[in-house]
């Protein structure tokens, strides 16, 4: 352990820790289902919340501070350690935890796209694919009521989640009773969204139908946003030991892409986009399908069951300046875990074992784009085919975590996963020059790969002190493995067998609870994540090193992540008879120290080989905070301000090109009534960047000149009214 890590837990050590809890620790004389078994939608909320003290959330009081249908400023305004950006106006997003990038760039060792490492769920159903790749264009954020980031490498529960992983919960239907809602926001730049719900609750289920329809024209050219999404939630009480949940959603999606900007076009405030990018109408569309259908039984006190399939099935295209390219996934999987409790020489032993698995299979065509010989001035054509792949991808992961209650208010839990990723890959693209019987010629038709039994341990001992205070300390590990397209080097014809999956390992110690009375509540941690056998490029060139032939990946050193998350809510003033109920000021604080570790990178245009060693790692600004207050009157009037303040960053591992640090003012104020009993209004308006400034919504790390993806530069406001009807 490291001197930063020894020189915490000497600060942690005259304060003792506290043992994490497992999903469930009250002893009750009967197990009902809704105390004792994970249902769909709480299969990894439940394991993050309650196993995982550093497991940040988001309320729908969090979510809606903002304007509810990006969730970036929900995320970047809530969350200490974790980045949510997006490349469009409601396409494209990513996660950023705690430092770890999200692949190899084509100029360094970062990347922005797909959110490899990441695990994500939605309502219990995997988003990330079977391969280990997250989109989320299809994902309806404005109907989305909670939000959980497991941060750091999260293996022992969820296999391949070496950056965290992200559960969202969609809305449910309120018990007992019936409504039907509409709901309209408008804003700047032709935002218009439109929801309308139906809640049908009972005494044992519960259905919500919601439809919402989202559009924006975007504040650039070729920047226009169309959704549309459906969401149906049930939730059916059989008896009380037994309990089904489902969900199925359907989305279709357009985000057109305007194309990152140059630094100098940033600079200048020139936002008219990237060319290349509007000449081959760069856009993300998703059309597609997934469901979830989960049975949750309690056989004794002793022993319940949770399992759940899901898929998901989508027509996916996307075209950028590089061409167009068509995807069809279909994606299945099952997961199941059983809660286990015994009691053991007087002290209560829990855990739970299980195993998730996810099959993907899908074909990628590529195309080239050429002019449109019949509109010289309009948008490229799809021109010939240049390839045609077709992808299988299996994921395994077993896994079991325990927890053992110690005297002195102690716990210890630990937990082991066996993860194992299989990708098998069929080139469909026929090349005459590769149909030779001679072995350095032969490209092959069909090949793979495969990252066998990959163990994932995590410990952690933790110590409660009363109701309101605990503390703890953990080690985890996580994988992520290599995707489809790092396998082969087609230039060579060669399968890259000697490509390893990246690793991480994670120190914490952290605290959390409440002081003055549960009027302040606070959340601190400390960690240190080293992310080792990190993916670099190695280039070959000709004969007479006057050319790149080919580039190909390595694994190659590692990153060394250094940080402290704080985050501190205050409830300063309440009162059941004064002009204000609430005044709860809140703020939070990220500090990183992140730094490359024996990292080198070959360019494939100069062929040099750039050591990184010892430099910041891009993509991370190393101090990010924000302040905010939330206010209710008795009167039904409610505001709030928030301040967010960004550090400026390196954009290039070399540290030679940097953002600037910029921060950005929000506020909305809001008023909430009932009618007649049965009609509930809240109407409200609110402003985004009040003082005008300049700042991005993404930054392509390692891509230069081409960089950013920028937000608008001036005073924006939106406004809406939410009306529900309870019969």
């Amino acid at each position: 352990m490291n001197k930063f890590l020894l020189a915490s837990l000497a600060l942690f050590g005259t304060v003792g820790v506290q043992a994490q809890n497992s999903t469930n620790t009250k002893t009750t004389d009967s197990l009902k289902i809704k105390e004792t078994s994970r249902l769909l939608n709480e299969v990894t909320v439940t394991e993050m919340s309650n196993k995982n003290k550093s497991a940040a959330k988001l309320g729908m009081a969090d979510i809606k501070r903002g304007q509810g249908v990006f969730m970036d400023d929900a995320i970047n305004t809530s969350m200490p350690g974790v980045l949510m950006m997006r490349r469009s106006v409601s396409g494209g997003q990513q996660f950023n935890i705690r430092g770890y990038g999200n692949g190899l760039g084509p100029r360094g060792a970062n990347n922005n796209f797909d959110s490899q490492g990441l695990k994500m769920y939605l309502n219990g159903i995997p988003v990330t694919d079977a391969e280990g790749i997250t989109i989320m264009d299809d994902i309806d954020f404005g109907s989305i009521s909670n939000v959980e980031v497991l941060k750091g490498p999260a293996g022992s529960a969820y296999g391949f989640a070496i950056a965290g992983v992200v559960n969202m919960q969609t809305q449910k239907a309120e018990l007992n009773k019936v409504s039907i809602g509409q709901n309209v926001m408008v804003g700047d730049f032709g935002l218009r969204r439109y929801t309308t719900s139906l809640q049908v609750g009972g005494n044992h289920s519960s259905i919500l139908v919601n439809y919402g329809k989202q559009l924006s024209d975007g504040f650039m050219p070729h920047n226009e946003s169309t959704k549309d999404f459906v969401n149906i939630v049930g939730d059916f009480q059989l008896s009380e030991k037994q309990k089904i949940s489902s969900y199925l959603g359907y989305a279709n999606s357009y985000d057109q892409r305007a194309g990152e900007l140059t630094v100098d076009q940033y600079n200048k405030k020139d936002y008219s986009g990237n060319p290349a990018y509007i000449k081959n109408n760069a856009h993300s569309e998703i059309i597609g399908y997934r469901f979830g259908l989960g049975h949750s039984y309690a056989f004794n006190k002793y022993l319940a069951n949770t399992t759940s399939v899901f898929g998901s099935s989508n027509k996916n295209t996307a075209s950028s300046a590089g061409g167009w390219t068509d995807k069809s996934p279909v994606n299945v999987g099952i997961r199941s875990a059983f809660d286990l409790r015994f009691n053991v020489f007087g002290r209560e032993l829990s855990g739970t074992a299980g195993i998730e698995a996810q099959q993907q299979t899908y074909e990628s065509i590529g195309y080239n784009m050429v002019a449109n010989n019949l509109d010289p001035n309009g948008y490229n054509l799809i021109g010939s085919m240049k390839s045609n792949m077709t992808v299988t991808s299996k994921t395994y992961n077993a896994f079991t975590e325990w927890n053992l209650k110690l005297p002195f208010m102690f716990d210890f839990s630990a937990g082991l996963s066996l993860s194992t990723m299989d990708n098998h890959l069929e080139d469909r693209f026929y090349n005459a020059a590769n149909n030779t019987a001679s072995p350095e010629t032969n490209k092959p038709s069909a090949y793979g790969a495969k990252y066998s039994n990959l163990v994932s341990p995590r410990i952690a001992l933790n110590r409660s002190f009363g109701q309101n205070f605990s503390a703890y300390a953990s080690y985890s590990v996580g994988y992520r493995a290599p995707v489809s397209g790092n396998l082969f080097i087609p230039y060579t014809g060669k399968i890259n067998t000697d490509l390893k999956p990246e690793k991480g390992s994670q120190y914490e110690i952290g605290a959390k609870g409440s002081l003055l009375n549960s009027r302040l509540a606070f959340q601190v941690a400390l960690f240190n994540a080293v992310f080792s056998d990190k993916m670099s490029s190695v280039s070959v060139a000709n004969a007479g090193n006057t050319a790149t032939l080919y580039s190909y990946l390595v694994n190659s050193g590692s990153q060394d992540n250094k940080g402290a998350e704080v985050m501190v809510k205050y409830l300063a003033y309440q009162s059941s008879n004064g002009f204000f109920k609430t005044v709860q000021p809140f703020a939070n604080l990220t500090y990183n120290d992140f730094k490359y570790d024996n990292y080198q990178y070959q360019s494939s245009s100069t062929r040099v080989v750039a050591d990184y060693s010892g430099l910041a790692v891009a993509g991370v600004a190393p101090l990010t905070y924000n302040l905010g207050v939330d206010a209710a009157t008795k009167y039904g009037v409610y505001a709030n301000v928030n301040y967010n303040y960004r550090d400026a960053m390196p954009i290039t591992s070399d540290g030679v090109n940097k953002t600037k640090s910029f921060d950005l003012l929000n506020a909305k104020l809001g008023y909430q009534r009932s009618f007649l009993k049965n009609l509930m209004a809240d109407m409200y308006l609110g402003a985004n960047n009040i003082m005008g400034t300049q700042y991005y919504n993404m930054v392509f790390i390692n891509q230069m000149p081409d960089a950013y993806i920028p937000g608008p530069d001036k005073i924006n406001y939106y406004g809406g009214v939410n009306l529900k009807y309870t019969f």
